[in-house]
């Protein structure tokens, strides 16, 4: 059994699964609000002859015709980003705010760091980590194009990350105790991604979803442990495994205080399953949103909302 046949029981239409997912992907880029409004880039990209179009449910999600969108002056002056449609969703779900404190606990190599500080305006602090140090470069060089300035970059296994460096234990009036909003976009099997790494398969194992997946559990609990309560956190994947999934937020769920909220999401998607491989999962993780490759024409997805208790 392939890995796209494992999940056939779970899509609406199996065909138009396995036929989504052997296209390319099209070519999509964001508006950097940091540096130019929609209008002003879609005005450049005209002026260059270079077809465009917004997404129906964006209007700074463009589509561009050609393969590779970095190739041209609006990106290299950071107004715009190559990133893949249905990534755009995870930053818009946590909704941060300028002047909150947010926390990207698996950053690297930052698209969606920088989203993050676009919807911020560019204020508040946002912590951008990864545990790989050599992707961190690849966040430095993205933050810096697209004109981040309200971003701290540490190198952590996010699992055990600690705010004593942000002044947690001392008496400063303006330590940070708690993040306002946390996203989790989680290291994953990557099984969604095969329309763009149509190699994705070639090393997948079952025993690695199951590895994976216990890295996800503890990095999410650790970002509910690090929110403050009615602070939201985003817990993202770019997987179909339930494993990596539901049984991730069932995990959390019954191990800290928090309860899933209803996404409210611009792309359709279909509810988390109850279900899996015999297994039970709480009845909330319906809250989840699942993205199938054909319901979008974009990559597969998995988004779900948390809420700290207290």
């Amino acid at each position: 059994m392939t890995p796209l046949e494992r999940y056939e029981s779970l899509v609406d239409d199996p065909e138009a699964f396995r036929a989504a997912c052997d296209r390319p992907l099209p070519s999509v880029v964001r508006v950097n609000t940091i540096k130019a409004t929609v209008e002003r880039v879609r005005a450049a990209l005209d002026d260059e002859g270079i077809a465009h179009e917004p997404t129906d449910w964006h209007p700074g999600v463009l589509r561009l015709p050609e393969a590779s969108p970095g190739r041209n002056w609006p990106h290299a002056h950071g107004w715009i980003h190559g990133q893949e449609e249905v990534s755009n969703l995870p930053a818009l779900l946590l909704d941060p705010q300028p002047g909150d404190v947010v926390w990207d606990a698996c950053a690297a190599p930052g698209s969606k760091t920088t989203q993050l500080a676009a919807l911020m305006d560019d204020a508040g602090l946002l912590v951008g980590n990864d545990n790989n140090l050599g992707r961190l470069s690849a966040l430095r060089h993205n933050a810096e194009r697209l004109g981040v300035t309200n971003l701290v970059v540490t190198n952590r296994d996010a699992r055990n990350f600690s705010l004593k460096p942000f002044g947690s234990d001392g008496d400063d009036p303006a330590r940070i105790d708690a993040f306002d909003r946390v996203l989790v976009d989680a290291p994953c099997s990557c099984e969604g991604t095969i329309r763009k790494n149509p190699d994705a398969f070639d090393t997948w194992s079952l025993d690695h979803v199951h590895s994976v997946a216990g890295v996800q559990k503890g990095i999410l609990r650790r970002a509910v442990q690090a929110t403050r309560p009615g602070g939201v956190v985003v817990y993202s994947t770019c997987t179909f495994a339930p494993e990596e999934n539901e049984a991730v937020l069932d995990y959390v769920l019954d191990a800290e205080d928090c309860r899933l909220v209803d996404v409210d999401a611009p792309l359709d998607g279909v509810p988390g399953v109850t279900e899996w491989a015999g297994e039970q999962f709480d009845p909330s993780v319906e809250k989840a949103l699942r993205i199938y490759p054909h319901h979008n024409d974009t990559g597969g997805f998995f988004c779900a909302k948390v809420e700290v208790g207290g």
